[in-house]
């Protein structure tokens, strides 16, 4: 036949992968993967179980299955497998990731898992715990002997989930990626072998590889000893003859080909090129180079996940809530011409017949229903915490949502106003009433304060953090007030801080009141269903703020755009009433609401 080596690599991938619980040896020679000692091209596509309601786990798989591919690639995103310092959670909704992998073992899918720590994945904080942060000196992504004590509690507790799972034990876990594009951001090299070396004295008994861009200074920095080379991307010959000058021992594959890019808040849609990728892939296929769609399906940065990128220190590029990514399936699960595309070129190196393409889940419209006003962050302010001078919100023990600084001006009541530094979105207000907001991006940090009739004026600095910085060498990025406040040069002190997680249990109580009904305002409606599915809530008449629906979190919505329609899956939902409450930092009027099918 004519591919007749893809034929043997997808004729052992399919069938030893059927059996249940056949134990596999997954090793390599200088230039290709080996299982069970044949050669194997691993054709994966990247899901990320967090990111995907765990209802349509078994879907998104046998989606990745019908578009070709043999393997799943899935981040492991540390901070939401450990929310807090040593409370670890791995069996509730989409942090089950043992059940995840098992379901790719019974689709028949290979799985190359990528733990971190660090993941990037415009995933806040790049999946490092934020807990972290509240150690005023920290370093990440090196042998600060604080952080790798951290590390070695993760490395433990996931080895414990994912032992059973690997090849060697009668599942499908194939390789495991040491770090994430580690070239890319450091040159301790004695840190990734430390991070190998406390995988293995936890059991994990697979090949390792590293990902990095396709640069001499990236892989020599990011590649360790015996670690296959994964390149972020590869899609020539010179991409793979720079891997062999680096390390001419090990295989090397496309760990990150892109059929999609990211999105911040203020950008148009991403949109790649399908000509271009589809080149890539045949180069891929015809020279038996293995490869991994990051990503084949991106979902939902649910609640307050999406991460942020910085190209310089007064930069700031916060991410959507939608993880659509313009990849082959779409958000809501739908296959896109591109995945057919995808499926056809796949198709014709595949010894075997492509299973059907699975039905997406369905989708509705819900018509208007209208919201009304419930309460505000000002009657639902907690106990304040007294600071000299303002924190970071980490200081308190709060990772995300929002934090107000409360302070009376003395002899200075008016003039201009700087933070310094604003993380990430700032209302000020005299009184009670709004002056200016700032937003981080640009360093412009100065508003001008008005006079005051009031003997000692009332100064509320109210910040929303909006996603932690995920790639690049400002990932140490703290929220709320991250230095001090200055009032015409003069260093403002005394502050009632109060901390607003924003969590399920803020939310729930809520207090309803409408006096003090002003700038941070919350709405509340409902709507009633026969039966769940899918839907978008269209934003379009609101400013900047969050939803939640029944409880659940679905995003951060903003009128800048480009993102106005947040998912909801059927699995937020119930039959009869449900019960939606918006907050809303930038307007007090209530506008309808309406479910919509699409993103855009």
């Amino acid at each position: 036949m004519k591919h007749s080596f893809l034929v043997l690599c997808f004729a052992v991938s399919f069938f030893h992968l059927a059996a249940n619980k056949q134990f596999h040896s997954f090793t390599f020679s200088k230039d290709q993967f080996l299982m069970d000692g044949k050669p194997i091209e691993l054709i994966s596509g990247e899901i990320d179980p967090a990111r995907v309601p765990e209802i349509y786990w078994e879907n998104r798989i046998e989606m990745a299955k019908a578009m070709g591919c043999n393997a799943i690639s899935m981040y492991v995103y540390w901070n939401y497998q450990e929310p807090a310092p040593g409370h670890f959670d791995f069996t509730t909704g989409n942090r089950d990731i043992a059940r995840f992998i098992r379901i790719c073992q019974k689709e028949g899918m290979w799985v190359l898992l990528r733990p971190g720590p660090y993941v990037c994945a415009e995933w806040d904080f790049g999946g490092l715990p934020p807990y972290l942060l509240k150690i005023p000196d920290i370093k990440v992504r090196c042998s600060d002997p604080r952080y790798l004590q951290a590390v070695q509690r993760y490395v433990i507790a996931l080895s414990n989930q994912i032992r059973p799972l690997l090849c060697t034990h009668g599942g499908p876990i194939v390789m495991v990626q040491i770090e994430n594009e580690y070239g890319s951001y450091g040159d301790d090299k004695s840190y990734l072998n430390l991070l190998k070396r406390y995988w293995e004295q936890n059991g994990i008994d697979v090949p390792f590889y590293t990902a990095d861009g396709p640069s001499i200074a990236m892989l020599t920095d990011g590649n360790i000893k015996g670690a296959i080379i994964g390149l972020d991307s590869g899609s020539n010959d010179g991409d793979f003859a720079v891997a062999k000058k680096i390390n001419p021992d090990v295989p090397s594959f496309s760990s990150e080909t892109y059929p999609g890019w990211l999105t911040h808040w203020g950008e148009n849609y991403a949109k790649t090129d399908t000509t271009g990728l589809l080149n890539q892939i045949k180069y891929l296929l015809e020279n038996r180079k293995s490869f991994s769609l990051y990503v084949v399906h991106g979902g939902t940065s649910f609640g307050f996940t999406a991460g942020a990128n910085a190209s310089s220190p007064t930069s700031f590029q916060p991410d959507i809530t939608s993880y659509d990514y313009d990849a082959p399936i779409n958000e809501q699960g739908q296959p896109t011409p591109k995945y057919f595309a995808l499926r056809r070129l796949i198709g014709q190196y595949v010894p075997y017949k492509i299973p059907a393409v699975p039905k997406a889940p369905k989708v509705i419209d819900i018509p208007a229903f209208q919201m009304y006003p419930m309460t505000s962050i000002w009657n639902n302010l907690p106990d304040p915490i007294y600071s000299p001078q303002p924190k970071p919100m980490e200081m308190f023990n709060q990772w995300e949502g929002l934090i107000d600084y409360r302070t009376k001006l003395i002899g200075q009541l008016s003039g201009y106003l700087t933070i310094t530094e604003p993380h990430d979105f700032a209302l000020v207000l005299l009184n009670g009433h709004l002056v200016d907001t700032i937003y981080r991006n640009g360093g412009n940090w100065t508003v001008r304060l008005p006079k005051s009739d009031a003997k000692e004026p009332v100064l509320d600095i109210l910040v929303e953090a909006m996603g932690r910085i995920n790639y690049g060498p400002y990932l140490i990025d703290r929220k709320g007030i991250t230095d001090r406040v200055t009032l015409n040069g003069i260093t403002l002190m005394n502050w009632d801080v109060y901390p607003m997680s924003l969590n399920r249990e803020f939310i729930t109580n809520l207090k309803q009141d409408t006096t003090h009904f002003h700038d941070g305002a919350f709405f509340q409606g409902t709507f009633t269903l026969s039966k769940v599915a899918d839907t978008y809530l269209d934003m379009s008449n609101y400013g900047k703020g969050v939803v939640w629906v029944n409880g659940h979190n679905l995003g951060r919505f903003w009128q800048i755009g480009p993102q106005k329609h947040l998912y909801c899956p059927a699995n937020f939902l119930q039959t009869g009433v449900n019960k939606v409450i918006v907050l809303d930092l930038l307007q007090s009027k209530a506008y309808p609401i309406e479910g919509v099918k699409t993103l855009q």
